[in-house]
């Protein structure tokens, strides 16, 4: 059975887990959903609704950096894994302090307990301490695991006001970010296509670059 990724394209979550696939040359089948229709096939395997959900075999896969490890465990050939146990490190406070103030800078009514303002200096300092370390990537001159986990919410959060962005953040920061929208990587995970349905013709991974 191909391996099945249920996805949503502008999801941070889901981008990193198609940027490994992608990268490691994984066959799987792209499945794009609608999150407000999400269809039933969908919520038969999900434990809980959410986006990246990765179903191979008889197995199900439902952490974005898990089937990321799971892509690049099969195949690695951009050798994303060969990084310091500091990445790893990075990735988590990514996952957690900086998504938290993206989260309560970008959905305000959400989180009306949080000052947005103090939110958003909160995940700016969090950038500027990687800025000395930009080279043009967190280690070195080739991108690694670190990197392809952490951008797609750098990318989030620069969205919420792409002007302000540029005006505040840490220019090594910003080269980082562009360089990354730059991949052919990032353009061939990054198709517009219309949500699945039920015995459409299969979407395969990976995607011939643009």
């Amino acid at each position: 059975m191909t391996p099945v990724l249920w996805s949503f394209r502008r999801c941070p979550y889901a981008m990193r887990a198609r940027l490994a696939l992608q990268v490691a040359g994984v066959h799987a089948e792209l499945r794009e959903i609608v999150l407000r229709a999400k269809p039933a096939e969908f919520l038969e395997v999900s434990p809980d609704g959410t986006v990246p959900l990765l179903h191979a075999g008889q197995g199900i896969v439902a952490e974005s950096l898990d089937i990321m490890l799971w892509a690049l465990d099969r195949s690695d050939p951009e050798g994303w894994l060969a990084m310091p146990e500091e990445g790893r490190d990075l990735i988590r406070r990514f996952d957690g302090p900086f998504k938290q103030s993206l989260d309560r800078t970008k959905y305000v009514s959400r989180h009306p307990e949080s000052d947005p303002e103090e939110m958003r200096a909160a995940a700016m300092g969090m950038l500027g301490g990687l800025a000395p370390r930009l080279d043009p990537w967190l280690f070195g001159r080739s991108p690694r695991l670190a990197d392809m986990a952490i951008l797609p919410f750098v990318r989030q959060f620069a969205m919420i006001d792409r002007p302000r962005f540029g005006r505040e953040a840490p220019m090594p920061v910003q080269r980082w970010l562009e360089t990354f929208l730059a991949l052919p990587l990032f353009a061939a995970v990054m198709p517009k296509l219309p949500p699945w349905a039920p015995g459409q013709a299969p979407r395969l991974m990976p995607f011939p670059a643009p």
